[in-house]
């Protein structure tokens, strides 16, 4: 599943939480993967998690943004690991003004 690097949820397992967080920020990485993904109703089930993965594989890959990873079921989020993020985030931020 696509998350980004400073969000402190799985969205495999804290939906709701991961979703507000991912809103807050401005990232909208819902919105992102459905312009990504070109995806229709016609699509069988498994033609459709196919695209939907290809897409989620390719925003990783390009990553204009910088903060989109992908994440398992079962990865824990480390806060330390959220910090160092968060740290290199501010700093990018920075950099650009």
């Amino acid at each position: 599943m696509l998350t980004t690097i400073d969000n402190p949820y799985n969205p495999h397992t804290d939906y709701d939480e991961w979703l507000a967080y991912d809103l807050q920020m401005g990232y909208n990485t819902n919105a992102l993967l459905d312009r990504v993904a070109a995806v229709s109703d016609e699509l069988s089930d498994e033609d459709y998690d196919e695209i939907v993965l290809e897409a989620m594989k390719e925003i990783v890959k390009y990553n204009v943004s910088g903060v989109h990873r992908l994440i398992t079921k079962d990865e824990k989020i480390d806060p330390n690991k959220i910090k160092t993020n968060l740290a290199y985030l501010l700093n990018e931020q920075l950099k650009k003004k």
